[in-house]
């Protein structure tokens, strides 16, 4: 049996008048994350976790943000590719655990939606996905609302 683990950063910055996309849903704001997905933070975390658990590089070399097939595409699609991806290989995905570093808007009435949500994407059960949210007490990028960055840990196992 083989055991990976596997750490994903993510970082993307705040703009008035965009969707905020955290964990595979849409969570009220005045602002929302740029990038060229829709810039969900939160997967895009656990998409570099996963890559790295399996030594597959990351998120970029996976779906680099120069190709327009990915432009504005929803990360749910990313993540079950990468799930896909790490399945091919022999691996299951064990557990995620993720945080989500960000002053506003408050999350924590968000989390067990994004929480069903990533387990259903990745085809695990709901009580192997971990989502936490932090605020950084107004100190750097995420305490000025400048932007969210996101940190994820997984395991994975095979026979």
């Amino acid at each position: 049996m083989k055991i990976r683990t596997g750490i994903g950063y993510d970082v993307h910055q705040l703009q008035e008048g965009l969707p905020l996309w955290l964990g595979g849903i849409k969570v009220p704001h005045s602002k929302g994350l740029v990038g060229h997905s829709d810039a969900d933070v939160l997967i895009h975390a656990i998409c570099d976790a996963l890559l790295g658990a399996a030594a597959l590089g990351d998120i970029g070399k996976h779906f680099p943000d120069s190709d327009p097939a990915y432009k504005g595409i929803d990360s749910k699609i990313l993540l079950g590719n990468v799930c896909r991806l790490i399945r091919s290989l022999g691996f299951e995905i064990n557990n995620v655990d993720a945080i989500l570093c960000m002053q506003k808007p408050k999350v924590a009435p968000y989390i067990p939606t994004m929480r069903s949500t990533l387990a259903e994407v990745m085809g695990i059960d709901e009580g192997d996905v971990s989502v936490k949210a932090t605020t950084t007490e107004h100190l750097g990028f995420e305490g000025r609302e400048e932007g969210v960055s996101a940190i994820a840990n997984v395991l994975i196992v095979s026979q």
